[in-house]
């Protein structure tokens, strides 16, 4: 049972990680290879507004519309250049972006792990048995995970941005000829995406140590969920980092040094016996 609860709880902080990734990869078709980085580099800015005097979720809230206006920002005037059909484009430039997050960061910050001060609240627990305790920051990151899966769900099926979201997705030049502004979608796109991107970042920030050059490792993860789910679809997204969590909780159980690895496993599973992921492309 314990094992089955902290997979679950693990499985909400890599559904943070992995929404930003699939609104951008597997809805929006663009390849974001740095998103590991930013992810730190929320962390970081949260970090950073802590150690100026600022609460946490002072923080945290204060994080958010910063990356709001990153995600635009760099959508408007760097991944604009790269659209079309060939991805080649996108990898390389965010590819660069991710050695200049890491390289500045270190610069910056040194390579020493960190973690945010969340005033405590990262050992509040709630006691669901005589053996069972559930921390409270994690079950909370859980519940953001699950009501940021529905809003984006909801926004897709029930708002005008969501159905241009996903008319630029499909076609993007017949979306053009309906009058929508393909660049400025994909600039809304990547703002949104940043936004879940500082919150996950900052979560992971509170919840463990970060460091420069965790982003990598946060990016497979955050892929191997979208994929193991199904592309575009975010409940599936949410499935697959479930899933995710709960193998390499399984694994660590089992074996210190297995945790990881048995993560990679089933996405390796997932891939050979059902390579299109567990729940390819519901958007209704």
């Amino acid at each position: 049972m314990e094992t089955l609860v902290q997979g679950l709880l693990l499985g909400g902080l890599y559904g943070l990680f992995a929404l930003g990734q699939s609104l951008m990869f597997g809805v929006m078709r663009l390849t974001n290879t740095a998103h590991g980085d930013f992810l730190i580099l929320g962390a970081f800015s949260s970090l950073a507004l802590v150690a100026l005097g600022l609460a946490p979720w002072v923080a945290l809230l204060a994080t958010l519309p910063l990356a709001w206006v990153a995600g635009y920002a760099m959508q408007r005037v760097v991944l604009n250049g790269t659209l079309g059909k060939d991805p080649l484009p996108s990898l390389v430039v965010t590819f660069g972006l991710s050695i200049v997050i890491q390289n500045l960061l270190l610069e910056l910050f040194s390579a020493d792990p960190r973690s945010i001060d969340s005033g405590g609240f990262d050992q509040l627990s709630w006691a669901v048995t005589d053996s069972l305790s559930v921390g409270v920051l994690p079950l909370t990151i859980l519940a953001l995970a699950v009501a940021a899966t529905a809003g984006l769900q909801w926004l897709f099926n029930h708002t005008a941005l969501g159905r241009s979201f996903r008319a630029v997705s499909d076609d993007r030049e017949i979306a053009e000829l309906m009058g929508l502004k393909s660049r400025q979608v994909y600039a809304l796109a990547t703002a949104l995406a940043f936004v879940l991107v500082g919150l996950a970042g900052t979560l992971q920030g509170m919840r463990t140590t970060v460091a420069p050059a965790d982003g990598p490792m946060l990016l497979l993860f955050a892929f191997e969920a979208v994929i193991m789910g199904g592309m575009g679809s975010f409940w599936g997204t949410l499935a697959g980092a479930m899933l995710l969590g709960l193998t390499q909780q399984v694994g660590f159980r089992l074996d210190p040094g297995w945790g990881i690895w048995a993560g990679h496993l089933m996405f390796l599973t997932v891939l050979v016996l059902r390579p299109q992921g567990l729940f390819p492309k519901t958007r209704g």
